[in-house]
C-alpha cells in the first residue's frame, strides 16, 4: 500500500474521530462506562476495560475490511474494471466528504440505525449488564457494526484493495487511528464535546476524504488510459495482422497461378514433341 494512502487513513480516522465519532459513539461509551465500569477500580483496570472494548469495535472494523476486499476481488482485474472501481469509489468519497462538512445531506440517507431492532436491542441489554471482562470486547464488536458514514468511507478504500488482507489493513489502520479519541473520551469529555472543537476536526477529516477522493479520480482517468491504450495497441495489432495474411493469401495465389502456367507450358511443350 503507497505511503500517501496509509496516511490518508491514519489522517482520517484519527480528525473523523474527534469529530464524527464522539459525536455518534459518545453516549455508547458513557452508557457502558457508567453501567459497566467500577470507578472505585483502579486506573489500570478502568483503562484495560476500555481496552478490550476497543478491540472488539476495531476487531469488527477488520473483519468488514476483509469482507469488502474479497468482494472487491471478484470483479475482473483489467484496466477498465479497475477505472470503473476506482471512479465509483472516488465519486463516493467526495460525496461522503461534502456531507461531513455538512454541505449536503448524503450520509444521513444511507446510515440506519440498527438500535430500532430488536435482536441489537436484546443483545446490547444482555452485553450491557454482564459482569464478564468478555462482554467489553463483545459490546464493542457490537458498536463496530453500528452504522457510520466514516466506517462506510473506510470500506470503500478497503474494497477498492481488491484483497482480503488489504481490505483488513485498512480497517485495521483506520481503527487503530481512532484508538486515541474514543480510548481517552472519558478523561478528555469536556473539550471533545466542544461544538467549536469537533466541528474543526470534522471539516478536517472532511477535507481529507475530499482530497482523496479526487487523487481516486485521478487513479480511475490512469486506468481509463492504460485501457484505451491497450485497446489502441490491440486493434492496430489486429489490422496489422489482417494486412499480413491478406499479403500472405495473395502472395500464395499468384505462386498457385504461377505454378499452373508453368505446368500449362510444360503440358504445351511435351504435346508439341508427341506430334513430332
Amino acid at each position: 500500500m503507497p505511503t500517501i494512502e496509509i496516511l490518508t487513513i491514519i489522517s482520517f480516522g484519527f480528525f473523523g474521530s474527534l469529530g464524527h465519532c464522539i459525536g455518534m459513539c459518545g453516549g455508547f461509551i458513557i452508557t457502558y462506562t457508567s453501567s459497566k465500569i467500577d470507578p472505585q477500580t483502579s486506573r489500570l483496570v478502568q483503562s484495560m476495560q476500555h481496552l478490550l472494548y476497543n478491540a472488539g469495535r476495531i476487531t469488527s472494523y477488520v473483519i468488514l475490511g476483509a469482507l469488502f476486499g474479497a468482494f472487491g476481488s471478484l470483479w475482473e482485474a483489467t484496466p477498465l474494471m479497475r477505472g470503473i472501481m476506482f471512479g465509483i469509489a472516488g465519486v463516493l468519497m467526495i460525496l461522503m466528504g461534502f456531507s461531513l462538512s455538512g454541505k449536503i445531506r448524503f450520509l444521513n440517507s444511507v446510515e440506519y440505525n440498527l438500535t430500532n431492532k430488536k435482536w441489537y436491542r436484546t443483545l446490547f441489554q444482555k452485553l450491557i449488564t454482564s459482569p464478564s471482562k468478555q462482554s467489553f470486547f463483545f459490546l464493542g464488536m457490537l458498536n463496530g457494526i453500528f452504522p457510520c458514514g466514516l466506517v462506510y468511507a473506510a470500506l470503500v478504500w478497503a474494497m477498492v484493495t481488491k484483497s482480503m488482507v488489504g481490505g483488513a489493513l485498512v480497517m485495521l489502520l483506520f481503527g487503530l487511528s481512532t484508538l486515541p479519541a474514543l480510548f481517552s473520551f472519558g478523561f478528555f469529555v469536556g473539550l471533545l464535546k466542544q461544538i467549536t472543537f469537533r466541528n474543526i476536526m470534522i471539516n478536517i477529516a472532511a477535507l481529507v476524504v475530499i482530497l482523496f477522493g479526487a487523487y481516486t479520480l485521478y487513479k480511475s482517468f490512469r486506468q481509463f488510459n492504460v485501457h484505451f491504450k491497450v485497446e489502441t495497441t490491440a486493434t492496430t495489432a489486429m489490422h496489422h495482422q489482417k494486412t499480413h495474411t491478406h499479403e500472405m493469401q495473395t502472395l500464395h495465389n499468384d505462386l498457385n497461378k504461377s505454378e499452373q502456367n508453368s505446368n500449362k507450358a510444360q503440358d504445351n511443350e511435351n504435346s508439341h514433341h508427341s506430334c513430332h
